[in-house]
């Protein structure tokens, strides 16, 4: 099933706001540029508390980001299709390194395996970095759940993956 924004129902602009950024859609990450869609009012009241709260994007940026939205769409499907290759070759392979599962991400380029060693995630992934030279980020970041989970970037070459889950 195809997932739908609600900003695509009749009668919703009024009732919507619509979020989102470039660093995914885009691989745009680091540049941290976004933008809200809503009605008139709602989007000067955001306005007003983003002019006193943060600064803007560098104009190149900016300039990047309406180039994207207005320019061709095909690297889009084709960066997904590459990511769902890179997500699936990892997920198979972290699943089949004794000592972890991982479920089947649905979201951005991330897996975030289960791991069964008794050792705090922070701890593992000094210990991977150090002794493999792989980096990953402790679960514990995301919050008590996320203890004894990794998270894995897959936004990177399959030699790479490959290489890093042979360390792992």
């Amino acid at each position: 099933m195809e997932a739908k924004s609600a900003a695509s129902f009749s009668g919703s602009r009024e009732r919507v706001i619509l979020v989102n950024g470039f660093s995914k859609r885009y691989a745009m990450t680091g540049w941290r540029l976004g933008y809200a869609v809503a009605d008139r009012e709602i989007v000067d009241a955001i306005n007003r508390i983003q002019q006193t709260t943060t600064t803007c994007p560098a104009s190149f940026v900016q300039k990047a980001g309406i180039a994207a939205l207005k320019g061709p769409q095909e690297c889009v499907e084709e960066m997904v299709k590459e990511y769902d290759k890179r997500r699936r070759f990892i997920v198979e392979r972290l699943n089949k390194t004794l000592g972890l599962s991982c479920q089947n991400p649905k979201g951005a380029f991330y897996a975030f395996p289960k791991y069964s060693v008794k050792m705090p995630s922070v701890e593992l992934c000094k210990r991977l970095l150090r002794e493999e030279g792989v980096c990953t980020t402790p679960g514990r970041v995301f919050g008590r759940y996320g203890e004894g989970h990794l998270r894995i970037s897959y936004a990177t070459s399959l030699d790479i993956l490959s290489e890093a889950a042979e360390k792992i």
